[in-house]
């Protein structure tokens, strides 16, 4: 089965999902050609699963995210903080440095920083989740204000 590309207008913006069947491999808010290979994808208004479970999301089903299966290439700790990111509850943060820790690497801090900024799978890898020790909110791909409403939709803020 070919690969599957849509995009689904969000109250932050529109969200590029790519998927390999019913397996999110992307997801981003920039554009369409930074998902990586899409040249051999077809192109649907709506990816069965896969987009329901994000509008439910978004419709306050904070929980129908986790129904999302995903996968993505990076290094075995990028893998291992990815895995951390997806069992962070909605409503709930996480340090870098607590990822790093969970993740295997208590001293890799900036390791754990750019798992997030490497993530090809925003919001069902929950990379705005992660925050600075302290509660600053840190760094966002797609722009504070995003991060900012996401974490006040899921009530973390």
């Amino acid at each position: 089965m070919p690969l599957l590309l849509s995009s689904l207008k969000t109250p932050v913006g529109t969200l590029n999902l790519l998927a390999d069947e019913q397996i999110l491999i992307g997801a981003n808010f920039s554009t369409v050609s930074e998902l990586g290979t899409t040249r051999d994808a077809s192109a649907v208004k709506r990816i069965p699963i896969i987009t329901e479970l994000i509008s439910d999301y978004f419709d306050g089903d904070l929980a129908a995210l986790n129904g999302i299966q995903v996968r993505q290439d990076g290094a075995v700790f990028s893998q291992a903080a990815w895995k951390v990111m997806r069992k962070v509850k909605a409503g709930k943060t996480l340090s870098y440095a607590d990822l790093a820790d969970r993740a295997g690497s208590p001293a890799a801090v900036r390791a754990a920083g750019s798992a997030c900024a490497k993530n090809a799978i925003v919001l069902v890898v929950p990379c705005h989740r992660i925050v600075k020790t302290g509660g600053a909110l840190g760094n966002y791909a797609y722009g504070l204000n995003k991060k900012e409403w996401l974490l006040r939709h899921e009530g973390a803020l």
